[in-house]
């Protein structure tokens, strides 16, 4: 069978088992570069030297947080297809994935919000940017969300984040008055909760993205700074205020408490309180 044809056919399965659709683009880019490099031949003509000699190549240029999501998708790939018997062996078994060090994430301050929240020039932006703050959404649930979502009697959205899974998040009152302002002032009947200005139809990743990008760099600070870091910046922020872990980890819909002990790490404000009870 051909990468090209092995690859839609474990395409369709990860979308019949909730694979979101985000997630299934990134493979797809980096089913794009496999078959590039190989060419679109057999998936049993791949050996695990051939695949050992790619990721050495692409990794001299590539981060090892890179490289590892390169290896984690190539190792799903094919060991579904052994699972599904389109190969008789597993050219990945033995494939491992680049040790990298702890990344701790950047945030920003709470002078820092101040500034970004100074640099909003409509009520859009302001009421993006208080939502993603105050929310700790990711940028890709934030896209989704449409008006009729919101419940306003206690400030609060259901989303769908990774592996299609719905939580609740909620929003302050600084982001209520905004979305507020901001969906009395617009026109249309576009069901998104954030449109596009021109011919207004539901914002992208990217477009969310310029948004973000542009505030930031007419803010004092007058740095570029990423949406995720509004989320480390919420996450941050309430650990800071004393929220315990596990509060925390199901607000940001992590399914790991690993991945959220890492904003202790952060937490500059609570390290110097032990520091000067216990010092």
């Amino acid at each position: 069978m051909l990468l090209s044809t092995t690859w839609q056919s474990y395409y369709n399965d990860k979308l019949i088992e909730g694979y979101s659709l985000i997630t299934l683009q990134a493979y797809q880019l980096q089913s794009n570069l496999l078959i590039k490099h190989f060419g679109d031949i057999t998936i049993d003509q791949i050996t695990t030297d051939g695949l050992k000699q790619y990721l050495a190549k692409v990794g001299a240029t590539l981060k090892p947080a890179s490289l590892a999501h390169r290896v984690r998708f190539i190792k799903s790939f094919f060991r579904w297809a052994h699972e599904e018997g389109k190969i008789q062996r597993n050219p990945t078994s033995k494939l491992k994935e680049p040790k990298s060090g702890t990344r701790i994430p950047k945030f920003l301050t709470e002078k820092e919000i101040e500034h970004l929240r100074e640099a909003c020039q409509t009520a859009k932006e302001h009421a993006l940017i208080e939502f993603m703050y105050s929310s700790g959404c990711r940028i890709g649930e934030i896209v989704l969300i449409n008006r009729r979502d919101i419940n306003w009697s206690n400030n609060s959205v259901v989303v769908r984040g990774k592996g299609d899974k719905e939580r609740e998040v909620y929003f302050n009152i600084r982001s209520e008055i905004w979305l507020n302002r901001y969906l009395n002032e617009r026109k249309d009947k576009d069901a998104a909760l954030f449109v596009t200005d021109r011919a207004p139809h539901r914002l992208s990743i990217a477009q969310t993205r310029y948004i973000i990008k542009n505030v930031s760099l007419r803010s004092e600070f007058n740095k570029e700074i990423s949406p995720h870091q509004l989320r480390h910046s919420y996450a941050t922020h309430l650990m800071d205020n004393g929220a315990p872990l596990e509060v925390i980890q199901s607000l940001l819909g992590h399914e790991k408490s690993e991945t959220t002990r890492i904003y202790a790490e952060l937490s500059g404000k609570q390290r110097h309180e032990h520091y000067s009870k216990f010092f």
